[in-house]
């Protein structure tokens, strides 16, 4: 027996928006108060994840902020060739004088003078903690980042911009929030927009899977399930749930080498190993045959 179209149904639904949009202007406000003590007021606020993506289910509670510097990058240009870094020292003998740890202790300041002791700075992120109506909310303190692919100059250049931050034990993590976004709205909208409510379908069966003890907690994060689908070729989404839940299962389990598997950022791969921007393969694994075995015994 497979799972109700109903069920299915109910499982697309998008989670709570006023609050998580009431939570998102009230932090965003915070963070863009003129008397915050940034060095500079060159920064952007934004939403990612799943509420900025439209993808999330009532489970997800979390808002996802982030803050990211504009005056100032990093970047990649060690990837290229000699000739090119030395062209790029050349043109930035010096990038910025705000330095990272500087800007996130401004921004935990601004927050904590608004929010006070609900304020609990993590390894990632800046937890505001729920209260009232008020969401828990994820502020991730961010400069600019650039993914050269050519630098002869300033003005003879090719790169991607994206955001990156550290980690409490200095590891830096890069990441493309807008093109993910961007990616994922094409995929919907060239579905007949079926995509997004399939991303919810399918956290939500994560969330299940979790309940039935058939996964472990935290194997399965909400941007690698996006990525996961993101791959499934537009084609496979065409019926009602219950038809593209299958297709998506049938070409999940038919793929049997999904190490070219991209992130819809498509600057990453979804599932390698070792590496914070990727998913671990065996969990990748286990959560696919998961699926796959929940479809078939569903009872």
């Amino acid at each position: 027996m497979t799972i109700p179209l109903v069920q299915l149904k109910t499982w697309s639904g998008q989670g709570a928006k006023i609050t998580s949009r009431d939570t998102y202007a009230t932090v965003k406000a915070t963070l863009e108060d003129g008397k915050a003590k940034y060095t500079s007021r060159n920064f952007k606020v934004f939403l990612q994840g799943s509420y900025g993506n439209d993808t999330n289910i009532y489970a997800e509670s979390d808002v996802d902020v982030v803050i990211r510097y504009d005056g100032a990058f990093f970047h990649d240009i060690k990837q290229r060739p000699p000739d090119e870094q030395t062209a790029f020292e050349t043109a930035y003998p010096i990038n910025g004088m705000y330095y990272y740890d500087d800007f996130k202790e401004h921004v935990r300041q601004a927050l904590a003078s608004a929010f006070g002791k609900s304020v609990n700075p993590g390894s990632k992120a800046i937890t505001i903690e729920a209260d009232g109506n008020r969401r828990k909310a994820d502020v991730i303190v961010a400069f600019e980042y650039r993914r050269y692919y050519k630098f002869k100059g300033r003005y003879d250049e090719s790169h991607v911009t994206g955001m990156c931050f550290y980690l409490s034990d200095g590891t830096r993590v890069a990441n493309y929030p807008d093109l993910h976004s961007e990616n994922l709205t094409t995929k919907h909208q060239a579905t007949n927009g079926n995509f997004k409510p399939m991303i919810r379908i399918f956290k939500n069966l994560r969330s299940k899977l979790i309940d039935d003890g058939l996964i472990s907690k935290g194997s399965a994060p909400s941007y690698y399930i996006e990525g996961l689908l993101y791959n499934v070729p537009d084609d496979q989404f065409v019926g009602d749930y219950q038809d593209i839940f299958l297709k998506i299962l049938n070409w999940l389990y038919a793929t049997k080498d999904r190490t070219k598997f991209v992130c819809a950022n498509e600057q990453y791969y979804v599932l390698q190993d070792n590496t914070h921007t990727c998913w671990g393969c065996a969990d990748g694994a286990n959560f696919i045959n998961a699926a796959i075995n929940f479809w078939n015994n569903w009872q």
